[in-house]
C-alpha cells in the first residue's frame, strides 16, 4: 500500500428523524433525510432481511483511493480496512492521502481532472452537486447487493437528484459539546441546559483560570458549527435549511440575531484561535487548560493520540436551549461519510470492478467497525455492526441523535460547495470572530451579495 500526496482532494442534506420514520423519503427542497440512525446502531437493531455479499476471491488489476482522512487515527484505520481487502482480495489499493482542509477545497478541481477511482465523500448536498455534475458513478447494481444492510433513512442519504445511488454511507457522528468529567467534579461544574446557564458557567471558569471554550479556527470550518447550532436553535430547523439553500436570506434580521448572540461567546474562546488547528484546540481540552470544547465526536481520537488515558474522563452533552419554540426540535449536526467511485478517473474503465469491490468492502459492520476501533468518534451506519463493541460515549451519542428531532449534517455539506470554501463562508465567518462588534448590517449584506453572484446551479 503506497501512502503519497497528490494535489487536490471537498461538504450534505438535512433531516427530519420523524419524516425519516414517517415515510423514508427525500426531503423537501431536495435535501436529504438523515436516518433514524439508531435503527442502525442499537443494540437492539433489527437483522438485516439479507446479510451483506462479502467480498472475496481474487481480483487483479490496479485500484486508486482519494483518502481525506489525513488524522493519524483515521489513517490508521483506512490502513487498517486497506490491509484487511487485501487479505481477502489480493488487491493492495494505492492510496493518496490528502490533509482534509486541501481535500475539501480542492475537491472540485481533482473531481474535473484525472480523480483516483474510490474517494472519500459526504452524503447529501455535496454527493449530489457532484453527482449532478457528471463527477460520480452510480452504483445501483452494488447498491441492490448491500441495501438490506441499510435503513431507509441511510438509502436515502445516498440518492442523486436524478434517483441513482452514488454512494455507500460509512459512520456518522454528532456535534456536541465535550468536556473532562473529572474538571467538572473538582471545579463543581454543572452542564448547562439553557444559554444563561453556559454563559454563567464559562465566566465561572474564566474566574477560575479556565480557558473557557476551546477553539481553533486556521482550517476554517470548525466556526461553521457554532453557526449552525445557533441558528438551529434560535431560528429553528426550516429558516436554517432554508438559509442554506438560498430560500431565506443571509440580511434577515434573524441571522443577525446569531451573530449578536455568538459575540457574546467570542470572549470566552482559546486566545489566538485563529492560527490553531482543530487538534491544537482539542489539546488543550486534553491538558485540562480550557474546560469545554464544541466539535464532533470524531475528536476523541485526537484525545486518544495526545494521551489514551484521558478518553475515559471525556463526557459531552447537546448545545444548551434558549427557552423558546424550537427547543423542542432539539436539532443538531450529525454528518454521514461515504465512500463514492469519480467518473473521471483515467483508469476507470479498467479498474471499475475493483472500484466497487473495495466500496462494498465497506458496506459491512465488520469493516466499519475497523474504523471505529481506530476512533470512537466514527459511527458505523451497517445494520449488521456488533454494537455489543460500542463504548458507552458512543452508546449516548447515539441516544442524543435519536432524540434528535431535526438534524443537518453540516454547514459546508448543506450548501453548495462554492458558497462554503476557505474565499467564500469560511472567510466570511472568520471575519466576524475577529471583529464581532462590526456593522452587521453591511457584512451580512457582503455575505448576500455574494451568493447572489454564484452561478445558477439547479440540482
Amino acid at each position: 500500500m503506497v501512502d503519497s500526496q497528490k494535489p487536490g482532494l471537498l461538504s450534505g442534506g438535512q433531516v427530519s428523524r420523524r419524516e425519516v420514520l414517517k415515510k423514508g423519503l427525500i426531503g423537501a427542497a431536495g435535501l436529504t433525510v438523515l436516518p433514524a440512525v439508531i435503527a442502525a446502531c442499537s443494540s437492539s437493531a433489527a437483522t438485516p432481511t439479507a446479510a451483506p455479499t462479502a467480498v472475496s476471491g481474487q481480483l487483479t488489476g490496479k485500484l486508486t483511493l482519494g483518502n481525506n482522512h489525513s488524522d493519524a487515527s483515521d489513517l490508521a484505520g483506512v490502513k487498517t480496512i486497506n490491509a484487511a481487502f487485501k487479505a481477502a482480495t489480493g488487491l493492495d489499493p494505492t492510496m493518496n492521502t490528502v490533509d482534509h482542509n486541501t481535500f475539501q477545497d480542492q475537491i472540485n478541481n481533482y473531481l474535473g481532472a484525472t480523480p483516483d477511482d474510490v474517494f472519500f465523500w459526504f452524503s447529501g448536498y455535496r454527493m449530489r452537486f457532484f453527482a449532478d455534475k457528471g463527477l460520480a458513478t452510480p452504483i445501483d447494481d452494488l447498491w441492490a447487493k448491500v441495501s438490506a444492510n441499510y435503513t431507509a433513512g441511510f438509502a436515502n442519504s445516498v440518492v442523486g437528484n436524478d434517483k441513482h445511488v452514488y454512494g455507500i454511507p460509512v459512520d456518522y457522528y454528532p456535534w456536541c459539546i465535550f468536556y473532562r468529567k473529572s474538571v467538572f467534579s473538582t471545579k463543581g461544574y454543572t452542564v448547562p441546559t439553557t444559554w444563561t446557564d453556559l454563559l454563567a458557567l464559562c465566566a465561572k471558569m474564566q474566574t477560575d483560570g479556565l480557558t473557557p471554550f476551546a477553539f481553533g479556527d486556521k482550517d476554517g470550518w470548525p466556526a461553521m458549527g457554532t453557526f449552525d447550532i445557533l441558528n438551529l436553535r434560535l431560528n429553528g430547523y426550516d429558516f436554517h435549511v432554508g438559509l442554506m439553500t438560498g430560500a431565506q436570506k443571509w440580511t434577515d434580521p434573524k441571522v443577525t440575531t446569531v451573530f449578536q448572540t455568538w459575540a457574546k461567546l467570542i470572549p470566552y474562546y482559546t486566545t489566538g484561535y485563529a492560527g490553531l488547528t482543530w487538534q491544537q484546540a482539542c489539546d488543550t481540552l486534553v491538558r485540562k487548560t480550557a474546560g469545554m470544547y464544541f466539535l464532533g465526536l470524531f475528536m476523541t481520537g485526537e484525545v486518544a493520540t495526545v494521551d489514551k488515558t484521558a478518553v475515559a474522563d471525556i463526557d459531552f452533552f447537546p448545545w444548551p436551549f434558549f427557552g423558546n419554540t424550537y427547543d423542542a426540535e432539539k436539532a443538531l449536526d450529525a454528518p454521514i461519510d461515504i465512500v463514492m467511485i469519480s467518473a473521471k478517473s483515467p483508469n476507470l474503465a479498467a479498474d471499475l470492478v475493483n472500484a466497487k469491490a473495495y466500496c462494498q468492502f465497506w458496506s459491512t459492520g465488520a469493516t466499519q467497525m475497523m474504523m471505529y476501533q481506530a476512533n470512537n468518534g466514527f459511527i458505523p451506519t451497517a445494520s449488521d455492526a456488533d454494537t455489543t463493541k460500542l463504548d458507552v460515549l458512543t452508546q449516548k451519542a447515539v441516544q442524543i441523535v435519536s432524540g434528535a428531532q431535526r438534524i443537518t449534517q453540516f454547514l459546508d455539506r448543506d450548501t453548495r460547495p462554492d458558497f462554503a470554501g476557505a474565499n467564500s463562508m469560511q472567510s466570511f465567518l472568520l471575519n466576524f470572530l475577529n471583529t464581532p462588534t462590526q456593522d452587521l448590517t453591511a457584512f451580512q449584506k457582503s455575505i448576500q451579495d455574494f451568493w447572489d453572484k454564484l452561478p445558477n446551479y439547479t440540482g
